[in-house]
């Protein structure tokens, strides 16, 4: 994997100075690669990880799975597309599964709002067979980042 885009990944926050130090080139040569990487749609844009179980009212994420036909001439490209539309999805991943097709992450203000989503908006679209709804309860980790670690039960490293 390019060194770069690694650095970026772990820290968009980086200056170009910093990540000109730490690979060893000169600034200049860092904006060009990254403007390339814009250019090239490598780079898609910077967001923060935010650790939403400290925001209060922050509402809720689930993962669904869903079971689809595919078009003869699109395969699972149409679907994902009206999936994407959706305000409440923040994420479409097609995976190799055999239990279903897409794994979609939604975000909403309570339960029952995401099951109302998933029972009346995504549910009836054409080419859905089945859905099943996983609530996420706790991050333990996410874009590699860890979060709470100070409240980690550390008892089990002890010997």
């Amino acid at each position: 994997m390019d060194r770069l885009l690694q650095l970026l990944s772990e820290n968009s926050e980086f200056t170009n100075s910093q990540l000109a130090a730490m690979l060893g080139i000169t600034e200049e040569e860092v904006v060009n690669q990254i403007e390339k990487y814009r250019s090239d749609g490598i780079i898609l844009g910077n967001r923060a990880l935010i650790n939403w179980d400290k925001v209060p009212n922050s509402g809720i994420t689930a993962i669904i799975e869903l079971k689809v036909t595919p078009k003869p001439d699109t395969g699972f490209d149409e679907i994902a597309q009206k999936v994407m539309m959706f305000d409440e999805v923040e994420s479409v991943y097609l995976m190799a599964a055999d239990a279903y097709d897409l794994l979609v992450m939604v975000k909403g203000e309570s339960m029952h709002d995401v099951a109302m989503f998933v029972s009346k908006r995504l549910s009836t679209l054409e080419s859905v067979i089945s859905t099943a709804t996983h609530f996420l309860l706790q991050r333990y980790k996410d874009g590699g980042v860890a979060f709470d670690k100070e409240d980690v039960d550390r008892r089990s490293l002890i010997l």
